[in-house]
């Protein structure tokens, strides 16, 4: 069965930027923190890292965040999606525009300009069709950027989120949260590394 999984890395005050993100500078100040455990040599941390991306069968991420991972300073060989890991999913991007040229023409990115709820069901079908062609569950990944997940968890569009509790407190940035509807979270699993506490949470109404 197809999920929609929210999976994003969070300081311990919320935040998933630093302060003063931009175009050269994504996750803002000391944002990068954020990350340390995606390039970690913990065999739980890549573990981790490793199942993420072998079950993502399309990636769902707001436009903002799509200007950074295909700006200049954006996505290569090393950092693309899954930091190294193999992972080549269908990626749907929400906007209200499609970008004039791409830089990273060799994924697979579909522009939906009709809102969230639209790039999520687009992303659905991609997954169900890559999961009928390889024989396995894949689920449709929210990456983010914070408000991207933020407001899928209040559009009731998310069956379970996953955040990456790095250990930084970054004091100012991009929240995760800032509000909204009260959710029953249940907790699945939490691993803990030295780079971060990996909690999984299935999430009801």
């Amino acid at each position: 069965m197809t999920r929609i999984i929210a999976d994003i890395s969070v300081s311990v005050d919320g935040f998933v930027t630093g302060p003063d993100p931009g175009p050269d500078n994504g996750l803002g100040t000391g944002g990068d923190a954020l990350h340390t455990w995606a390039f970690s040599d913990d065999p739980d941390d890549r573990r981790v890292l490793r199942e993420g991306t072998a079950r993502s069968g399309a990636v769902v991420l707001g436009r903002r965040l799509f200007d950074l991972v295909d700006g200049p300073n954006g996505w290569d060989d090393r950092t693309g999606y899954g930091a190294g890991e193999v992972g080549r999913p269908a990626f749907v991007v929400v906007t209200g525009s499609p970008p004039a040229s791409v830089r990273t023409a060799d994924l697979d990115w579909t522009f939906v300009t009709t809102g969230l709820s639209d790039a999520v069901a687009v992303a659905r079908r991609r997954a169900e069709a890559a999961a009928s062609d390889s024989g396995k569950d894949l689920d449709v990944v929210l990456m983010g950027g914070g408000a991207t997940i933020a407001s899928a968890l209040e559009a009731g569009l998310v069956d379970a989120l996953t955040l990456h509790l790095a250990p930084v407190v970054l004091g100012a940035g991009t929240p995760l949260f800032t509000g909204g509807t009260p959710r029953t979270l249940v907790q699945r699993s939490v691993i803990a590394t030295s780079t971060s506490t990996h909690l999984t949470y299935d999430v009801r109404g």
